[in-house]
């Protein structure tokens, strides 16, 4: 049953909930704009807002519980999820080269996304466990083969740039506990043998080719370099007002592609200007303000680890989204969020806001 006593809690977040309605917002009003160039039927409107209803729920279920619930099922919440990542790829639907989502009646869902969520919620409790002896191998080790279990799971799709940020939210959390610096620098000269050894045996022609391409736009600008070019040309002509939603010659004559997706900061800039970005930059500000005030107050690992958690996801999600539009990093397919078309992610990132007021509100 849901009790909304919880809103009315002194401690309620409301600054954390209100800034991720108002980027909701901010991503539908482009979005629509994006329809409007496909045709009257809005799908991709129509998704997000059926997507933005369940993940409403989500969130009133989440922030409802006591604070201990999350905690309790964290074990069951992350064999779940690595059940549903064995699953889908066995009877999942392919789309666009991945095997990676589960279709019923045409409703979609990524598990993926719910993976993000029992991994930090599953780091959270072995944190809260583990008496803070984070210098322990068994620890660093340990973490790393539950976290690493999912990330082969995601790459067998697959799907690199989620299993980026399954990697990205085990290792801020190595980070911030203060594991030994011995096993840090051991894992970052592991990844560095591998990523040379992968260039040198293991990449195609292909593959070097969008690396370089990446780190040189202007060696195919029509064919590998064309996504962000066109990113480029669309937030250079927003200038400071924007040509107006719904006018952005870019995202309008569909020269930017997945604009709905990897490339909706393009449409913002585009169409709203430097005001518009200007204004989702505050709001992701704030966000991330509010969660690390959330994990200076907090008083026990389990709070901390987690909220850590969900602050990495949404970090790691806005720099690496924007830093692809702006050609300073390579397009991995990593979503906006709150903004970026896609029902799963605004679903789970919704229950990730609403675990996270369930661990601050204790007083109900």
């Amino acid at each position: 049953m849901i009790s909304l006593r919880k809103f009315y809690a002194d401690n309620f977040d409301w600054p954390l909930f209100i800034s991720a309605l108002l980027l909701l917002s901010i991503g539908l009003m482009a979005i629509y704009s994006v329809d409007l160039s496909r045709g009257g039927e809005l799908v991709f409107f129509k998704k997000q807002m059926l997507a933005f209803g369940v993940g409403l729920v989500l969130f009133l279920f989440a922030t409802t519980r006591q604070h201990t619930f999350f905690y309790t099922f964290s074990k069951a919440i992350y064999l779940f999820s690595f059940l549903a990542l064995v699953a889908v790829l066995i009877i999942g639907k392919e789309v666009r080269g991945t095997t990676g989502w589960f279709v019923l009646s045409g409703f979609s869902f990524q598990p993926v996304e719910f993976a993000k969520v029992g991994l930090i919620l599953f780091l959270g409790y072995i944190t809260a466990n583990f008496g803070r002896r984070f210098e322990k191998p068994i620890y660093f080790f340990g973490t790393a083969i539950i976290t690493f279990i999912l990330i082969a799971l995601v790459m067998l799709q697959p799907d690199l740039g989620s299993a980026l940020l399954l990697l990205a939210i085990w290792f801020g959390l190595m980070l911030i506990v203060g594991t030994r610096r011995l096993f840090i620098i051991l894992f970052i000269l592991s990844g560095l043998l591998i990523s040379v050894m992968s260039w040198t045996f293991l990449f195609e022609d292909y593959q070097k080719e969008r690396i370089l391409t990446f780190v040189y736009p202007s060696r195919d600008p029509l064919g590998s370099g064309y996504n962000v070019s066109q990113a480029l040309i669309a937030i250079g002509s927003g200038q400071f007002l924007g040509r107006g939603l719904g006018f952005g010659s870019q995202s309008q004559l569909r020269f930017l592609p997945e604009a709905q997706t990897d490339f909706i900061f393009s449409v913002i800039g585009e169409e709203l200007g430097f005001i518009g970005v200007g204004v989702l930059l505050v709001l992701f500000g704030i966000v991330f303000w509010r969660l690390v005030l959330i994990i200076k107050k907090a008083q026990n690992d389990y709070v901390i680890a987690v909220v850590f958690g969900v602050l990495v996801l949404f970090f790691v999600q806005f720099f690496v989204n924007i830093g692809a539009n702006l050609g300073l990093l390579p397009v991995t397919g990593v979503t906006l969020p709150f903004i970026s078309s896609g029902g799963s992610s605004l679903m789970m990132n919704f229950l990730l806001l609403g675990i996270v007021e369930s661990l601050v509100v204790k007083n109900y």
